[in-house]
């Protein structure tokens, strides 16, 4: 058998091996053979080599360049067309030029850094403006840099001086008395005098042995604010769960003196027991025998540092907001009031007294505070709060180098900056030990020292002066006992508010003003009287 190939490999011819060709068999005809057609072929050989030959050369490469991918992130897409983007340009050897246009506007940036943007200079408004301009205005990168420049100081300006504005007018707002409390103090003092029921002696004549009894619980507040006064009792007498032990010992002004014998005569605290003294009742206390407090009130440039522009003068622009806020602090008038430094004077005002907690005006109390008079205090004087060590670092964070100026050669040869401060405003005093000491007297040579320096010791209130003179004689309590910052910092945590045992809104935001914080008022509010005539007809 013999197979014949077409030379276009259509077809194929079969025959016989035996029989010679052009012979004729037996009938006649030629010998046997058979003729197949074959299809045509889809792919030549040539086409086929071809696509061999590229995919040889092709494979590795796309191979190679989506592993590289594939590692870059490209696993993260989640569709061949987000491959494709990925690839493409590297396939076809581009880049993205993104990163290298933001090196050199950074470049750029940090030229114009150092330049001083032009006084002509108009600047945009607004980023909608700016960009307005950027399409009509043919700016290179420069010129753009140094409008973004120019915008930006100029936004940092305004921030800073509405700052500035706003610590101004919190300062003022602190300062000033709310109209419904002045009304408050109006409304009762005329009450005073034209009813006879808010004359009426407090205490009554049979319980005012009560007032030299040690074995009672003895307060003493020294206050002008009437309806601060009132939350403080009502607050003691409501926590405690013995109020008939508590006998309170409010001091105040002449011109406040009516008001809150009003308020108390005629809202009674019982079964708690109310005094009510008056500074003018106090013939001992005479300016022959409180020099420096009249030395404050006259002492040449003191009234217009604490009444005057607290911005003529400061340099703004070199000072931090912080900073400024603590200086505008330190000028409030109260500092210069009798009331916020008759508290040195309580061995002399309570002169039967072993054992007394004293409490400022802008505090609440929360737990019965009678186990403060069974503390130890182990022969010292102040039973205080130390207020340099705990979980919030604004508030207790405070040593002597916070209050006192260690640059001046005075406080640097005698006081230690790393001594720990400690809180004003709820401490329980030993008044027999505190007459054994020099405490007083100490206290007003340092405060006639800083009157000397021109107010260069310390410009923060009664307080530094008080560690100085109580310094060796503090004996520290408990945290829990009195909780600080309620009314400068809103970082307060509520579970803590709720767990302890006085609650102290020092500083600018008072609970009874408006710049008081929302979420810390409230511990505040609940002990005030809404539905007494004076404060309902005062609208408070």
């Amino acid at each position: 058998m013999q197979l014949h190939f077409s030379s276009s490999t259509r077809s194929i011819t079969i025959s016989s091996s035996s029989i010679s060709k052009g012979q004729c068999n037996n009938n006649g005809g030629f010998g046997e053979s058979m003729k197949i057609k074959v299809g045509s072929p889809r792919i030549s050989y040539r086409s086929l080599f071809y696509t061999i030959l590229i995919l040889a050369v092709f494979l590795p490469f796309v191979f190679i360049l989506t592993a590289v991918v594939t590692l870059e992130g490209v696993n993260k897409c989640s569709t061949f067309g987000c491959i494709g983007r990925r690839l493409g340009p590297t396939l076809l050897g581009r880049t993205d030029d993104s990163e290298r246009l933001v090196k050199d506007f950074v470049k750029i940036l940090h030229q114009v850094n150092g330049e001083e943007v032009p006084q002509g200079l108009k600047l945009p408004e607004s980023f909608s403006q700016l960009v307005s301009e950027m399409r009509s205005n043919k700016y290179n990168a420069r010129q753009f840099a140094l409008i973004l420049k120019g915008m930006m100081e100029r936004s940092e300006r305004e921030i800073r001086e509405s700052k500035f504005a706003e610590l101004i007018n919190r300062h003022f707002a602190a300062s000033s008395i709310p109209k419904g409390i002045h009304c408050l103090s109006l409304r009762l003092t005329d009450e005073y005098s034209s009813n006879a029921h808010a004359r009426r002696q407090l205490p009554s004549p049979e319980l005012l042995p009560l007032l030299v009894d040690n074995s009672y619980h003895h307060f003493v507040l020294s206050t002008d604010n009437i309806l601060a006064a009132s939350v403080v009792v009502a607050s003691a007498v409501q926590s405690s769960p013995e109020p008939g032990k508590i006998v309170f010992h409010v001091i105040t002004d002449k011109k406040t003196y009516a008001g809150m014998h009003s308020w108390f005569a005629l809202n009674p605290m019982t079964p708690a027991t109310v005094e009510v003294k008056g500074l003018h009742q106090l013939d001992w206390l005479t300016k022959e025998n409180v020099p420096v407090v009249e030395a404050v009130n006259n002492h040449n440039g003191i009234s217009d540092y604490y009444h005057g522009n607290h911005v003529a003068g400061a340099n703004l622009s070199n000072i931090s907001p912080r900073k400024f806020a603590s200086k505008l602090q330190a000028r409030n008038p109260k500092y210069i009031s009798l009331l916020n430094h008759i508290r040195i004077f309580l061995p002399e005002l309570f002169p039967n007294l072993d054992k007394v907690v004293f409490l400022d005006d802008d505090v609440v109390i929360q737990r019965d505070l009678s186990p403060l008079w069974d503390i130890d205090l182990n022969g010292k004087v102040n039973g205080a709060v130390e207020t340099c060590r705990g979980d919030d670092e604004w508030v207790m964070s405070k040593t002597f180098k916070n209050y006192f100026n260690f640059s001046h050669p005075l406080v640097a040869k005698t006081l230690n900056p790393d001594d720990c401060a400690w809180a004003y405003g709820m401490n329980i005093f030993d008044l027999r030990a505190w007459r054994a000491t020099m405490i007083r007297d100490t206290y007003h040579s340092w405060l006639k020292e800083n009157l000397k320096s021109n107010l260069t010791l310390w410009r923060l209130g009664t307080l530094p002066p008080a560690l100085i003179a109580f310094n060796g004689h503090v004996h520290p309590i408990d945290p829990s006992w009195h909780l600080l910052g309620l009314g400068y910092q809103n970082a307060t945590k509520i579970e803590d508010v709720k767990k302890a045992a006085v609650i102290h809104y020092n500083g600018q935001s008072k609970p009874w003003l408006e710049i008081g914080f929302e979420h810390l008022r409230p511990f505040w509010t609940k002990y005030v009287n809404y539905s007494n005539d004076f404060i309902d007809h005062c609208h408070i």
